[in-house]
């Protein structure tokens, strides 16, 4: 099989996983909102697990696993099984000794951490005080989940892609159960999806269990933190954590500035963040993980043209699913919110709040796509110094967009201000990626986009034709709103496919030439 073909294969695997794991997530907030709204009570929830969910993408979706795959590709290749366990092994212990220190000191210093990222809930009485508590219940979720991200990047390794990137639904069901069952049962209702969270993280870690065994991959205890394998991870893995997070860190600074803003900002940045965040789980990081192994082994072996050809399809991948997503998102803003989260403690206000904090951010969604591809494979490359680089720079340019944006827009400002940073962080890694490996052909990528334009320009149309005539500023009719929404993202979908099919785009002909041999076999 190609590399071309196991990419694809896994970013599959992977999307389709986390595509349910998605819809769970969608699921999961809309129970939230419906319930409890965005006022005082989610402000303090989604602040409280600013801290946890960020050390969750660093190593979930960032530096451990960016780390961790190359190295040991690299031995399983090289080395073989046993050596390759043995790092495994050592990695393991390692791992929990840190995150249990990590995990006690996050709840000792949970006063101050609470302060420093929502510093303006100090103007609102008792709002500081509910994220603190709510802080220290959630705070071991980072424990489980540090675990499952070493173990996923085991497991990719290996050719599994499926239940780590489907173990999220665990936590979506976790939450949702604890929100019904548990809600009545406490003074402070939200405490009870504090504990959905911590819940959730322990059946998350407990799944990959019965998988790990299947591949003859045992984590039992050693101590030997001298290995060169572990260094060399820590190596890689230490001074990237902002480089690969950088998108995460921008949050931090988002929902920082966002707690000076009036009483909701903080809920309507986190339900639009969650719904930028749906196409971005789904396949662009998805196609981040696919395509790290492929070119770890590429870079190992010195394959220089098959790492350039591997980050050029991962690119035009990335361009054909997120520029409709992005205008997907911007044409549907309104109508997904009004039919999935109005109604309850859900007001039509926070509809129109939401949905402009999601518009603001969706045009960030192709530029962060391109970035996610391009991290890993400074990683691939064993370079960890120009992902920190830049990311400094991108910090820097997300907080003063946005404090000058949110005097104007307020919470819309801070939205649009994370989009902007990460056209420059895009940017910035593109040229320096390409003084690194050379020609990337920029051009031929910007041809590529050009094709995509009418196909996208014929569905944005047609989608926003359609949503003209749904009943979106009135409470239920949820028949009819959905009837609309789904009937003008299907056309939108087959307007956009049908049209990148008759232009003949390559990589919509090849997935389609996948799936017709899958078919075939079975």
């Amino acid at each position: 099989m190609s590399e071309k073909a196991r990419i694809s294969r896994a970013t599959g695997i992977m999307g389709g996983a986390t595509l349910i794991s998605r819809i769970s997530g969608l699921v999961r907030d809309v129970v939230v909102g419906r319930l409890f709204g965005a006022g005082f009570a989610t402000d303090a929830f989604f602040m409280a697990f600013t801290i946890p969910n960020l050390l969750r993408r660093f190593f979930g979706e960032g530096s451990l696993t960016a780390a961790f795959v190359p190295v040991y590709s690299e031995i399983l290749h090289r080395e073989g099984r046993e050596e390759a366990q043995r790092v495994a092994r050592a990695c393991w212990t390692l791992l929990i000794a840190v995150m249990l220190i990590v995990t006690a000191v996050g709840i000792l210093l949970s006063p101050w951490i609470v302060q420093a990222i929502g510093y303006g809930f100090s103007e609102v009485p008792g709002k500081l005080a509910l994220t603190d508590i709510l802080n220290r219940i959630m705070f071991p979720y980072i424990f489980f989940v540090s675990l499952l991200a070493l173990v996923t990047g085991i497991l990719n390794v290996h050719g599994h892609y499926f239940l780590p990137s489907f173990s999220t639904v665990l936590l979506n069901l976790a939450m949702i159960g604890s929100a019904f069952w548990l809600r009545p049962f406490f003074a402070t209702p939200i405490t009870a999806l504090a504990l959905g969270v911590l819940l959730g993280g322990f059946l998350q870690l407990l799944l990959q269990v019965p998988v790990l065994s299947r591949h003859g991959v045992n984590l039992g205890f050693l101590w030997p933190p001298r290995h060169p394998a572990v260094r060399r991870i820590a190596c890689l893995m230490l001074p990237g954590l902002a480089g690969v997070a950088i998108y995460q860190i921008n949050v931090v600074v988002t929902r920082l500035l966002a707690s000076f803003l009036p009483g909701g900002s903080v809920s309507y940045l986190y339900y639009g963040q969650r719904l930028f965040e749906f196409p971005q789980g789904v396949f662009v990081v998805s196609l981040a993980q696919a395509v790290l192994p492929a070119m770890s082994k590429q870079a190992a072996l010195g394959d220089e043209q098959g790492l350039r050809d591997s980050l050029q399809f991962a690119f035009k991948l990335i361009a054909l699913v997120t520029l409709p997503a992005s205008l997907g998102l911007l044409l549907c803003a309104g109508p997904i919110y009004s039919l999935f989260f109005f109604g309850g403690e859900f007001s039509l206000q926070d509809v129109r709040q939401t949905a402009y904090a999601l518009m603001a951010y969706a045009p960030g969604l192709f530029f962060l796509g391109l970035s996610r591809v391009m991290v890993p494979t400074f990683y691939a490359l064993k370079d960890t110094r120009t992902p920190v680089m830049i990311s400094f720079w991108t910090f820097l340019v997300n907080a003063v967009c946005g404090v000058a944006f949110m005097q104007v827009w307020a919470h819309v400002g801070l939205a649009l201000a994370l989009s902007v940073s990460s056209l420059f962080n895009c940017m910035m890694l593109f040229w320096l990626l390409r003084r690194k490996l050379g020609s990337l052909e920029l051009r031929q990528l910007g041809g590529f986009v050009l094709r995509l334009l009418g196909p996208a320009a014929l569905m944005s149309g047609l989608v926003y034709s359609l949503l003209q005539r749904g009943p979106w500023t009135l409470e239920g009719h949820d028949f009819e709103k959905a009837l609309v929404l789904f009937g003008a993202v299907l056309i939108g979908v087959t307007a956009y496919g049908g049209g990148c099919w008759l232009l003949r785009v390559p990589e919509v002909h090849y997935a389609a030439d996948l799936l017709r041999k899958k078919l075939r076999k079975k």
